[in-house]
């Protein structure tokens, strides 16, 4: 599947806890913000 570029703005506080969190779970930040989003339910978008 393409894959889509995704820009969002946060804080260096907030980016630093994602890059952290990321690198303790030995995850890149990507794969974290798309198993959130894989995790939102769909029953209200359908």
């Amino acid at each position: 599947m393409p894959k889509k570029d995704i820009h969002i703005k946060v804080s260096e506080k907030r980016h630093a806890k994602l890059k952290a969190y990321a690198a303790a779970k030995e995850k890149t930040m990507t794969q974290l913000i798309e198993d959130w989003i894989d995790r939102l339910p769909t029953k209200d978008i359908d």
